[in-house]
Formats: structure tokens, C-alpha cells, sequence
């Protein structure tokens, strides 16, 4: 799909939903990462992640043009135009326009958060941390015992 289709989309939804004109820039923008589209405050030009197409198709980008389309029209009306704002949490729910896309990246994901797990000499309590401790400087914080290294994990 070219920037001038979406344009015409974003135009004809903006009618048909909202029953207002749209009378600037809708364009895609490659560059845009977890979001499936955002809405310029400056310029009023409404940007689209391709990936909303390319992954989950058209239903999914009309679903994101009229959430940026409910920025859009709040935001020139001089209504609230926020996420947070009661304004755009209505108009959401009255023209069906999801809150958040779906995702669009794949997020790496550990198996394991702690590296390094160490234990108190005295008393047995268990500390697991990220980072490497210098157990020579720390002590375990209910007993003032001395920490010993017990395992150490090593993440991809």
C-alpha cells in the first residue's frame, strides 16, 4: 500500500467514523518501532507503523487510523486529546477504536534474571543478584555474616 491509498483510507475512515473531514498528512513511517502509529501535534499529520499492515492486516490498520483519528479530531476541537483524558476514553469506546495496537516486535525474552546467586556463611540466606558483588566489601544484611558465591549463570 502506497502513502497516498492510506491517505485516501485515513480520509474516507474519518468520514464514515467520525463524520469529519481530514485535512492534512497520513503517510507510513519505517522508522517507527513499537507503536503502530502516532499523531504529530505540530503538524496534525498522522504517521503508520507498515508493520500493522504487513503483519495483521487491514482490519488491524483501520483499527489503528481511528484511534490516531480520535488524537486527531480531540486535539482540533481543543478537547482532551491524551490517553489519560476522559475526552479521548469516550470517543474511543463510541466509534470501537482499540486502546492499543497489537504487537509488532517479538521481545527477547531470559530464561533466568539472576546471574549470580550467593549465600550467607553464618545463617544460609540466599542473595540473587544481576551483577558480580565484591564479597569482601559486603556482608549479609541479617546477620553480618560473610557471603559466599554459590552459583554463577551465564545468560546468552
Amino acid at each position: 500500500m502506497t502513502d497516498e491509498k492510506l491517505y485516501e483510507l485515513v480520509c474516507s475512515v474519518s468520514k464514515e467514523v467520525f463524520r469529519k473531514d481530514f485535512r492534512h498528512e497520513a503517510y507510513f513511517n519505517k522508522r517507527l518501532r513499537t507503536t503502530g502509529g502516532r499523531y504529530m501535534l505540530r503538524t496534525h499529520h498522522i504517521e503508520v507503523n507498515p508493520l500493522v499492515l504487513e503483519k495483521h492486516g487491514m482490519e488491524e490498520l483501520i483499527g489503528v487510523i481511528k484511534h490516531e483519528l480520535c488524537h486527531y479530531h480531540l486535539h482540533i476541537e481543543g478537547k482532551g486529546y491524551k490517553h489519560r483524558d476522559a475526552d479521548f476514553r469516550e470517543l474511543l469506546k463510541r466509534t470501537n477504536s482499540p486502546r492499543f495496537c497489537s504487537t509488532l516486535v517479538e521481545r527477547n525474552r531470559r530464561v533466568s534474571r539472576n546471574r549470580y546467586t550467593y549465600q550467607c556463611a553464618k545463617c544460609s540466606l540466599a542473595y540473587n543478584r544481576k551483577i558480580r558483588l565484591n564479597t569482601r566489601k559486603y556482608r549479609c544484611g541479617k546477620c553480618l555474616g560473610d557471603l559466599v558465591l554459590v552459583t554463577s549463570k551465564k545468560l546468552k
